[in-house]
């Protein structure tokens, strides 16, 4: 927003006429007085996106307002990859199957399903469509699927369409989009050869990147599908009205959703989007928002108001990824293993980030991730790292002299702008100066650059997270294969991949877990990364607005199965 005003560089003189005078004060009054208002509006515009913004839940209308902390930077479901957008598109898309409130499978747009070892068979309901009335097939879900495998998409989530037959070769080129094995006998049958068993392939199509695509609206688009409300069709229990980008959403319920009874809430408003914790817990405080995240630093203004305090586990993996790129000082295993020497990550969960809920890192994998028949990191626990600070010292002067440098060049550590990442980054940059003598230079970015330049490589460590795509441990076994382009950091060991292609392949659990242990102490021994923590969610929610759903798999929060009590208390 630009303020600046224009100087009026001809001062009129003291010989003028009082007449003209008069005339020039009644014109810059009136000036001022419509950039005054021009103003007003702005910072009402800053302030909320519609009348509804001041309603935390309103009864009379059936709508809530809600905050998020960044704008979603990509609603194409092909080339979404982040949280923001993954909550968005779970409240307007929806795929074959999804997950039910007690987070197991149940039916999306196909009623029904069977998955062998060759093959996945949807049959789709009569029932389900567009939000422009018009019926969803089983064409449009392989329309999208091969728009995501297409090269020149540069889906980074390309790769969960792999077990599909020919998937691959498709990605990288080497084949043509018709050699694809999916089939549409019929309108409402989809039938996919796989590639190899598969034994969680129902699990994935859960996945955004497996939503279907209408092949003649996304045409139209002209490349800016996803880019704007009015450039999406949806399937979903909700629409996308209106967005103001950098300020608001509003989501109205889609009157074409095949399971209308499911479906209570008839507005969603976005009212907010704002990365400063302390002004959503105001807004709540306000009641100009009906739910919103605790940190450290306004736990005690929660407790204080004698709110109901919820926590949750979000299932997400923050880390610090490396860059093994050859162009990166850190592609040099001592300096790797001289930084996680000294990195204490329990000095950095419970004396500096101090959030409730949150945990150290210790693998890979996160804690609640199923095993063979318990959970995973129960049956396979991970590595253990004894910090010790002289055989710090003694990997620095050998990665010194590996790399023919007298002193290591000052490290590029990419980070969000979120007050918990300025904590998290000012306390490494401290350490690593303190222990190591290392030069960190901090590089801020709001959270959709942040994402491009992870990208592009433009890095030396970054402040990363990774939250679970499907129920399995692959949803993370997988990141660091050399193929993934999730895999920010370009880490690529054949033995790395290797392991993958076995728990990929294999459908015997005792076979694939045990390959997943062998990932968990590649990663630790190779520090391909440094497990930071898992992600606590302490949080408040209105108590007239009900039935809310936290989520490891899939959007959170989830407002879709939500209702307002009007005598909750």
């Amino acid at each position: 927003m630009n303020n600046r005003h224009p100087r009026n560089e001809n001062e009129p003189s003291f010989t003028q006429s009082a007449a003209r005078q008069l005339l020039m004060l009644a014109a810059g009054a009136v000036v001022a007085l419509v950039a005054l208002m021009w103003l007003l509006q702005a910072l009402a515009s800053l302030v909320g996106s519609s009348t509804t913004a001041a309603n935390a839940v309103d009864v009379q209308n059936n709508s809530i307002t809600i905050a998020i902390s960044t704008e979603p930077p990509q609603l194409n479901s092909t080339l979404a990859t982040d949280a923001s957008s993954g909550m968005i598109l779970g409240h307007v898309m929806e795929g074959l199957l999804r997950m039910s409130m007690d987070d197991q499978l149940e039916p999306g747009i196909a009623e029904r399903w069977e998955v062998t070892e060759t093959q996945a068979k949807f049959w789709l309901r009569d029932n389900a469509k567009w939000s422009d009335g018009v019926a969803v097939t089983a064409h449009d879900f392989i329309f999208a699927w091969k728009t995501a495998l297409k090269p020149e998409t540069a889906s980074e989530y390309a790769f969960l369409l792999y077990p599909i037959k020919n998937a691959r070769a498709v990605n990288e080129g080497t084949i043509g989009l018709d050699q694809l094995g999916v089939y549409a006998p019929d309108d409402l049958t989809l039938i996919i050869d796989l590639e190899r068993p598969v034994a969680f392939f129902d699990k994935m199509v859960t996945f955004q990147t497996y939503f279907p695509l209408r092949e003649d609206f996304y045409l139209q688009t002209a490349g800016r599908y996803g880019a704007d409300a009015q450039e999406m069709l949806y399937t979903g229990p909700f629409v996308i009205t209106s967005w103001v980008h950098g300020a608001s959403l509003l989501l109205e319920r889609n009157p074409y959703y095949w399971d209308q009874a499911q479906i209570n809430l008839s507005t969603i408003n976005v009212g907010y989007i704002t990365a400063d914790a302390t002004a959503r817990l105001n807004f709540f405080k306000d009641q100009r928002i009906a739910e919103t995240v605790l940190l450290a630093e306004n736990l005690q203004e929660a407790l204080k108001q004698r709110w109901h305090i919820r926590r949750e586990q979000d299932g997400t993996l923050f880390f610090l990824e490396f860059n093994h790129r050859p162009s990166r000082s850190t592609r040099n295993y001592h300096l790797r293993r001289a930084i996680q020497l000294v990195v204490d990550m329990e000095e950095l969960v419970y004396k500096v980030t101090k959030l409730p809920g949150y945990v150290p890192g210790e693998s890979l994998f996160p804690a609640w991730l199923p095993g063979v028949e318990g959970k995973f990191r129960e049956e396979f626990p991970a590595p253990k790292l004894q910090l010790n600070h002289q055989q710090a010292l003694e990997h620095l002067a050998l990665a010194k002299q590996e790399l023919g440098l007298q002193d290591i060049p000052p490290l590029a550590l990419l980070a969000g702008d979120s007050a918990v990442a300025d904590i998290q980054s000012e306390w490494l940059q401290a350490v690593l100066k303190t222990k190591l003598g290392l030069e960190i230079k901090i590089d801020k970015q709001i959270f959709k650059q942040r994402l491009a330049k992870m990208t592009s490589g433009d890095f030396d460590m970054v402040l990363a997270g990774w939250g679970p795509d499907y129920d399995d441990p692959l949803t993370f076994g997988d990141l660091f294969a050399s193929w993934n382009l999730n895999n920010r950091g370009r880490y690529n060991n054949p033995d790395m991949d290797q392991l993958v292609s076995v728990a990929q392949n294999s459908v015997d659990a005792a076979t694939r877990m045990q390959a997943f242990s062998d990932i968990q102490q590649l990663a630790f021994d190779d520090i391909v990364l440094l497990p930071m923590y898992e992600r606590g969610v302490t949080y408040v929610i209105h108590p007239k607005l009900k039935n809310v759903k936290r989520r490891v798999i899939g959007a959170d929060v989830d407002f879709t199965r939500a209702y307002i009590d009007p005598e909750g208390v």
